[in-house]
């Protein structure tokens, strides 16, 4: 099945062109007021697809942790006014069955949800024989198996109209992102998924409205299907995440500022394409002929450390090399982060090959 089927699907209709899928509305919803004022003004920009949190996991208790059950009637009545489909994160199965007695149209699983192998297998027991599209999003940490892993148990329950998410993943070093979005790992589950919408999370990964459009413009820059973003009417006066959400105005001029990009190479482009891409090909596989070299001459130096009895790890040497390699990057118009990357993953294959020289002889 192709991912505008599946997307179709998704929204329980026919439509086609839909990329880019476009889920709005508030962080959580906190008064029916809120909730309908917001939902009208996203509908009459042709939205269809409208998000609010009923329950918030909050990282601390005394943050406002959702309305509660009681929201999950305005969205009923959001439906049922603007014809817009509804969507909630659900993190149990109690909620599960909220959300399904009042007619919830999509779920979602959080990021803290999907990182619990129990949490999700349960509510994959809870919706088995069921259709109804789910939403995942991605573990807090940046583990792609256990996002996989997700998609897997619901698709085993016989859930079929399945989303990612993209949010980002947390860490702790200090970022311009409120999570980083670590392109990486969603491009690897697209390749491994190939028919797997990717949604993107653009207001998680900022956690600040500046930005939202350039994060929202990669998405789309590498094909993901839609996007995911926090609109509020009132976004100063929300009571969670106020910074990263937007006005429904706001968000339409953002929405008319992206450039939507063809998907496919028409015949024309494909010749030139093409040759690049076997230019790119044949530099490929230079460089893993270069490896290849590297590596040997790293068994050599191994070989001699444990003749002479040395130790395989030498920081200052290290560090000399990643030094020199860094000024040579940027003379080269290459980032700090991709030269360091490379060399470390270069520098932990070197020491894995001296490793193994060295204990070679050591029998259990």
């Amino acid at each position: 099945m192709g991912v505008n089927l599946i997307l179709e699907t998704l929204l329980g209709g026919s439509e086609t062109g839909i990329r880019p899928l476009i889920i709005a509305g508030p962080c959580s919803a906190e008064t029916e007021e809120q909730v309908l004022k917001t939902a009208h003004q996203l509908a009459d920009q042709g939205i269809r697809v409208f998000r609010a949190g009923i329950w918030k996991p909050r990282t601390r208790p005394d943050a406002f942790e959702g309305i509660g059950s009681p929201g999950l009637a305005w969205l009923r009545k959001v439906k049922e006014e603007t014809g817009m489909l509804v969507t909630t994160e659900v993190a149990n199965v109690k909620h599960v069955y909220e959300a399904l007695k009042f007619g919830i149209d999509i779920l979602w699983l959080g990021a803290r949800t999907t990182a619990n192998p129990f949490a999700v297998q349960e509510i994959a027991d809870t919706l088995r024989g069921l259709d109804i599209p789910v939403m995942i999003k991605n573990p807090v940490n940046p583990d792609i198996d256990l996002w996989i892993g997700a998609f897997e148990r619901l698709n085993r329950a016989g859930i079929k109209r399945l989303a990612a998410i993209h949010r980002g993943f947390s860490t702790f070093n200090k970022s311009e992102f409120r999570n980083q979005p670590q392109w990486q790992i969603p491009i690897e589950l697209k390749r491994r998924i190939p028919n797997l919408p990717i949604i993107t999370d653009p207001s998680h990964i900022c956690g600040k409205r500046e930005g939202l459009l350039e994060i929202s413009q990669e998405a789309m820059d590498l094909n993901f299907e839609g996007l995911i973003i926090e609109s509020h009417i009132d976004p100063d006066k929300a009571l969670s995440d106020k910074q990263q959400q937007v006005t429904p105005g706001d968000l339409k001029i953002l929405l008319n500022k992206l450039v939507i990009r063809t998907a496919e190479v028409k015949n024309g482009l494909l010749l030139t394409i093409g040759e690049l891409r076997a230019e790119i090909d044949k530099l490929d596989d230079q460089i893993i002929d270069i490896f290849e070299k590297r590596m040997l001459v790293a068994d050599e130096i191994g070989r001699y450390k444990k003749e002479n009895n040395i130790a395989i790890l030498q920081t200052k040497r290290w560090d000399a090399i990643l030094n020199k390699r860094l000024e040579m990057g940027v003379e080269k118009g290459l980032s700090n982060d991709f030269i360091t990357k490379i060399f470390s993953a270069i520098h932990e294959e070197s020491i894995n090959h001296q490793n193994r020289i060295m204990n070679e002889d050591i029998v259990d």
